[in-house]
């Protein structure tokens, strides 16, 4: 497979198949995100898709492509949430039955929407512990049974379906675009986008946004090949993938000017900012493209920027961890093994001398059961702003404690937060 397997005309094509299926989402101008980065932010807001995510244009687009002896015996696909439910939305409208794998992490909240989406024509199967783990087992099973199987991203229909988000914004954007951002998993979002803003637009700059826990396209554009992550950080469930697509690898190192990589807690920051400031509600990887812009500040000022808010599927079980993830990332909070003098009084000493006048302890346990008062101790402190660790620390070391900083110990955070 070649870039060129995928044209202008085929991503065309089909915008007039999906036109009577999908929603042709706004293309909204975002004043909080333009005031603070000196541009006109402009959101292209799937998150308000039928499915809530652009995943339903890919695969209602290879579906229906399909013969009508192998469209009738159903499908199969692999999915870590929004994919299963454009799959699930199109096998209930085209009246077929489908297949559906997907990880056991995925959240809850898009378990059941591909059960609703679906409804008695699919069947969820719940295998592994990532997507890769499920792809394996759909395509097993897809090769047994003989069913079509529908690829969430490495397939030229799937990703001429995803360009008709690219080919939307382009054709409701007054101006000139002179950026555009979209998260990368496998690759089929940007790959398919690129291929049209590129084809309308040359001049128009892509840049594709990952994870720092799974940066599997920006590694294999540099590397020359497509390499396959050994471990991978699933919290951004939507684009957690060790692998990407042939296909898509080879679009994205033609067609892509920049692939930029985001650590996780910024990504949190951006889910809660989003919501408090503007009332959307995005799920990590529909978040990814927002959080982009801060590492491209500079280059963005004063130009047309377009974000592609991909999903709005969260669960609201997680909003804990995003919040707490987001407070580390953000130096807001911090976690301390302390060990205590064996006296009397320790404890009070630490919460009246050490503790600055605003901060928080959010977490106090001994790591000892059978001997608590002679144990260390996990301490959880939340700053109200930023600049309050150093202080704290000069603090603790004053007054003589001994003391390990969690944060700063990947393994033993992991552990125990």
């Amino acid at each position: 497979m070649t870039a060129q397997h995928i044209k202008l005309e085929d991503i065309l094509v089909a915008s007039h198949l999906l036109k009577d299926v999908v929603h042709q989402t706004p293309l909204q101008k975002n004043f909080i995100l333009s005031e603070k980065y000196g541009c006109n932010v402009f959101l292209k807001r799937e998150d308000l898709q039928v499915v809530r995510s652009f995943k339903i244009r890919g695969a209602y687009n290879m579906i229906r492509s399909l013969p009508e002896d192998k469209l009738c015996k159903g499908v199969v696909c692999a999915s870590a949430g929004n994919h299963a439910q454009g799959v699930a939305y199109s096998c209930k409208a085209l009246q077929i039955p489908g297949k559906i794998f997907m990880p056991t992490t995925t959240p809850r909240q898009k378990i059941s929407q591909v059960k609703l989406f679906g409804g008695p024509f699919v069947d969820v199967v719940l295998t592994g512990d990532t997507f890769d783990d499920s792809l394996r087992e759909a395509l097993d099973y897809g090769e047994r049974e003989g069913l079509s199987f529908v690829h969430p991203f490495d397939h030229p229909k799937v990703i001429a379906g995803q360009g008709t988000v690219g080919l939307e914004l382009m054709n409701d954007m007054q101006g000139p675009v002179d950026y555009v951002f979209a998260g990368i998993g496998g690759g089929g979002l940007i790959a398919g986008m690129s291929t049209y803003i590129k084809g309308v637009s040359p001049s128009t700059r892509v840049i594709g946004v990952e994870t720092t826990g799974a940066p599997s396209m920006r590694q294999s554009v540099d590397s020359g090949e497509i390499v396959t992550l050994g471990e991978i950080d699933k919290f951004v469930d939507g684009t957690a993938v060790k692998r990407v697509g042939e296909l898509t690898y080879d679009i994205c190192r033609e067609s892509l000017d920049d692939i930029i990589v985001v650590p996780e807690g910024k990504v949190c920051t951006t889910i809660l900012e989003l919501y408090n400031e503007n009332a959307i509600v995005a799920e990590p990887a529909g978040a990814l493209s927002v959080a982009a812009l801060e590492f491209y500040r500079e280059q963005i000022a004063g130009k047309n920027v377009v974000c592609v808010i991909s999903g709005g599927n969260n669960d609201i079980d997680r909003m804990q961890e995003i919040k707490e993830r987001s407070l580390i990332y953000e130096g807001l909070k911090h976690y301390f093994i302390v060990n205590f003098p064996q006296r009397a009084g320790a404890l009070r000493e630490f919460l009246e001398y050490v503790l600055g006048p605003t901060d928080d302890i959010t977490r106090f346990e001994y790591t000892k059961k059978t001997s608590k008062e002679n144990g260390p101790a996990l301490v959880g402190i939340e700053l109200k702003h930023k600049d309050d660790y150093g202080p704290l620390i000069e603090r603790m070391e004053q007054r003589g404690l001994r003391f390990s900083e969690i944060n700063k110990d990947p393994n033993l955070f992991n552990l125990l937060i």
